[in-house]
Order: structure tokens, then sequence, then C-alpha cells
């Protein structure tokens, strides 16, 4: 399952993105919003990322802490277009998840579509409810859940 441990970080950095709006650095990322859900044997996590290059996006695990970063560069970098609007905040994004011990972190997929990058984790075989079945003296067999 999924677990966050410091929802005070989060909250930081959503007042620093708000009142100082400030682009993430490597150092001092910003945070990226995410929703996440079990459908069916697996856990979804979808994080936005509109405006961002496959390319500039990392997913590492380590033990059961994944961790993404991705980095939205500004997308006119020719010096005689002259910008009306940019609303879009540029710089580092990053958001980690703590995983528990009944997901699979060898088979986790991810995708890339419109803006919105799809991870799929399933659950462990060990974590699954099984049957189990019971023998005894009767010709009878009983399954239990377990």
């Amino acid at each position: 399952m999924l677990m966050r441990t410091d929802p005070f970080r989060d909250f930081d950095r959503l007042t620093q993105q708000v009142f100082n709006n400030v682009a993430g650095t490597w150092s001092r990322p910003t945070a990226m919003p995410l929703d996440a859900y079990r459908a069916g044997d697996e856990f979804v996590v979808a994080f936005d990322l509109p405006g961002v290059d496959p390319d500039a996006i990392e997913l590492n695990i380590e033990r059961n802490v994944l961790t993404v970063k991705a980095e939205r560069r500004p997308t006119v970098t020719d010096e005689s277009v002259e910008m009306q609007v940019s609303e879009r905040p540029l710089g580092v994004f990053s958001r980690q998840l703590f995983l528990g011990d009944t997901l699979d972190t060898n088979r986790i997929s991810a995708a890339y579509e419109a803006g919105v990058l799809t991870l799929r984790i399933p659950v462990a075989e060990q974590a699954k409810p099984r049957k189990i079945e019971i023998s005894g003296g009767q010709a009878t067999r009983k399954e239990i859940n377990a």
C-alpha cells in the first residue's frame, strides 16, 4: 500500500509555490500534484506533468521509495520572441512515495500521455487473498477464505 509519512513537506512546497512563485531547482524541487487509487490487483498513481518532455522525466526506486523527478523547460528559446503571458511554472518538480511491502516493485510500469505520467504498481502475489482447502475425515471438502 502507499504510505505518506510527512504531510507538512508537501504543504510547505505548495505554500512556497503559491506565495513565492519560485521555480524549482534540482536541489529544491517544486511539488507535483498526483492522484492515487487501487484498481483490482494494482495501485495506479497519476502525476500531472503538462508541458514536460518525456525525456526530462526520471523514475527511480530504491528499496521501497519511489522518486519521480521532472523538469519543465521553456518551450520558446528564440530571443526574437517576446513572451506575452507565461503562467506555467518552469523548473524541476519532484515527488517521493513510500511503497508498502505488499506491492511488487519489480513490475512497475509507466506511461506518459497527454501530460499525465501514469504508474501502475501491482500488488505482490503473497499479499493477494487466496482460498485454502481444508481436508478432513469426511468425504466432503470445504473452503475457507484466507
